[in-house]
C-alpha cells in the first residue's frame, strides 16, 4: 500500500497536464492541485496498512449489507470515493458482458486486482465532446466527436477522442475510459472500454477549478478541503494493451458499462446529497441564531422545510442499502429504484433549500467582509462591534459564519455543486427513466384495479 508521501511521490511520473494555459511541470507543487493532493494524500495515510499484502479497506468489496451500510457510513475524500465507484463500476459491468465478452470481464477482474494491491486510484472517464447531439457517434462530421479506435493491432489498439467533467484526473493514477451510450451495429469502433495510464503517451489533461485563490481560503473554509480538479482529458492516438481492454467492438454490450456507473454514481451523490442535507440544516439552525431569530414563526417554518427534506433523502439512501442485491460473484448492488428516486429528489430539491438558507441568513452573506478587514487595526474592532447581534453572539463569529455560508450557497463553488449535482450520474431525466423502469407498475396496476373492483382489460 502507499503512504501519502508516496502518493505524492507517484505522481511526479511525466503527466501532461495543463492548467491556464500552461503545462504544469509538476502537479505537487503547484497551488491549484496541491490542496487537492494534500486531501487524497491524508485519504492514503488513514487506510494504510503495513502488512504485506494489505489492501485498502475503503477499496475492498462489500459482501453483506452490514458492509455495504458500514462503507455508505465512511466519510473519505473525493478521490477515494471516485476510486471506489469506478472499481464498483467494473465489477458490476463484469457480469453483465460475461456472456458476451468473457475475455472483458476476466481482464475487470484482473484489474480490479492490480488496482486494489498497488493502491492507485481511478477516475471515471464516461462523457464524451459528443459533436451534435442530434446526431449519433457514427454520424458525426468530426469521427472523433465520440472516442473511438482508430487501429487494431495483435497486442492491442489504439484510441482518440476527449472524454470530458473528469474530477480529480490530474491526481489520479488510471482513466477508466468507457462508452457513454448504447451503440448501434455500425458503431462498433465506439464501443471500446479500457484502462488508460494518466501518464500515457498522448494523454493530455486541460484543467478548471472552482478552488478559491490562496488568500481566500480563511473566507472559504468548505471550498478549500472539498475542491477537486476537473480535466478535459484529451486521448491523442493513446495505445492500450490487450490486458487493459475490456470492450472492444461489442455494441450490444456498450451501455452495461454506462448503466453501471450511473448507478455506483448515484449511489455516492446519493450519499454526499444526505450528508449536505443534514449539513444545510445546521447551517440554517445557526445563522437563525446568531441572528436571533430562531423562535420567529416562518425562520422555523422553513427550517422544519428542510428537516423533512434531510429526512427524505437519508431514508432513500438507507432504503437502497437495505433492498441490496448480491451478484452471481458475491458483489453486493444497491437497490436502482431507491438510488435513482432519492437521487433525483436530492437533485431537483436541492437549489429550494439553498434559497431557503439565503433568505435567513439576509444580505450579509454576500457583503460581510473578510477575514482579512477583521484582522485590520484600523477597521477590525468596528467590524466585530457592528456584526455582532447580542452578548452571546461575538461579531467575529457571526462574520466566520456568514463567510462560511457565503462559501456553501453563493459563491463560484456553490454553483459549481448546484451543477454537479444535477449532472453527476447524468441528467435529472436519466434518474427518471431509471426510476419508472425499476419501480413495479404491474404491482401498482394490479393494487388499483382491485380497489376498483375491476379485471385487467389488457389480460
Amino acid at each position: 500500500m502507499l503512504t501519502g508521501e508516496a502518493y505524492r511521490e507517484s505522481l511526479r511520473d511525466g503527466r501532461q497536464v495543463y492548467y491556464d494555459g500552461e503545462r504544469v511541470a509538476d502537479v505537487t507543487s503547484h497551488r491549484i492541485f496541491q490542496r487537492a493532493i494534500d486531501v487524497a494524500a491524508k485519504g492514503y495515510d488513514r487506510f494504510f496498512d503495513a502488512a504485506p499484502g494489505a489492501i485498502s479497506s475503503y477499496l475492498n468489496t462489500p459482501t453483506t449489507v452490514a458492509e455495504m451500510r458500514e462503507h455508505a457510513e465512511t466519510h473519505v475524500d473525493p478521490l477515494t470515493s471516485t476510486s471506489y465507484s469506478s472499481l464498483m463500476t467494473l465489477l458490476t459491468s463484469a457480469v453483465r458482458i460475461a456472456d458476451i465478452r468473457p475475455e472483458g470481464s476476466e481482464a475487470i477482474r484482473n484489474y480490479v486486482k492490480q488496482v486494489q494491491q498497488q493502491d492507485l486510484r481511478v477516475v471515471e472517464c464516461i462523457t464524451d465532446g459528443k459533436g451534435d447531439r442530434g446526431k449519433r457517434p457514427g454520424q458525426q462530421e468530426d469521427p472523433d466527436a465520440y472516442l473511438r479506435v482508430v487501429e487494431r493491432r495483435p497486442d492491442g489498439v489504439v484510441i482518440r477522442g476527449a472524454k470530458l467533467h473528469i474530477s480529480s484526473a490530474a491526481i489520479a493514477h488510471e482513466l477508466m475510459t468507457i462508452p457513454t451510450k448504447a451503440m448501434k451495429p455500425g458503431e462498433e469502433d465506439y464501443a471500446i472500454a479500457c484502462a488508460v495510464p494518466v501518464n500515457a503517451p498522448g494523454v493530455k489533461i486541460v484543467n478548471v477549478t472552482s478552488e478559491p485563490d490562496a488568500e481566500d481560503i480563511l473566507d472559504a473554509p468548505l471550498s478549500a478541503n472539498a475542491h477537486a480538479p476537473m480535466g478535459f482529458v484529451i486521448y491523442e492516438d493513446v495505445f492500450v494493451p490487450n490486458e487493459r481492454i475490456f470492450l472492444n467492438g461489442e455494441t450490444a454490450a456498450a451501455a452495461s458499462f454506462a448503466h453501471a456507473l450511473g448507478l455506483w454514481v448515484r449511489i455516492n451523490g446519493l450519499k454526499n446529497m444526505a450528508d449536505e442535507a443534514d449539513l444545510m440544516v445546521g447551517f440554517a439552525q445557526l445563522i437563525a441564531e446568531a441572528n436571533g431569530l430562531e423562535r420567529v414563526a416562518h425562520i422555523k417554518d422553513k427550517i422544519a422545510e428542510m428537516v423533512i427534506h434531510a429526512t427524505l433523502i437519508r431514508a432513500t439512501l438507507e432504503a437502497a442499502v437495505a433492498n441490496s442485491d448480491v451478484s452471481p460473484e458475491g458483489v453486493v448492488v444497491p437497490d436502482e429504484l431507491y438510488a435513482n428516486a432519492g437521487k433525483y429528489q436530492g437533485a431537483t430539491y436541492r437549489n429550494s433549500m439553498i434559497q431557503q438558507i439565503q433568505d435567513i441568513a439576509g444580505g450579509s452573506l454576500v457583503t460581510a467582509p473578510s477575514t482579512r478587514d477583521l484582522a485590520n487595526p484600523d477597521v477590525g474592532d468596528a467590524i466585530r462591534k457592528y456584526m455582532g447581534t447580542k452578548q452571546s453572539i461575538d461579531g467575529a463569529y457571526r462574520l466566520k459564519l456568514f463567510l462560511a455560508l457565503r462559501d456553501f450557497a453563493a459563491s463560484g463553488y456553490s454553483g459549481h455543486q448546484a451543477v454537479s449535482t444535477i449532472q453527476a450520474g447524468g441528467g435529472l431525466f436519466a434518474q427518471r427513466v431509471v426510476t419508472r423502469s425499476r419501480y413495479d407498475m404491474d404491482k401498482a396496476r394490479a393494487m388499483a384495479l382491485a380497489k376498483a373492483g375491476l379485471d385487467d382489460p389488457w389480460a
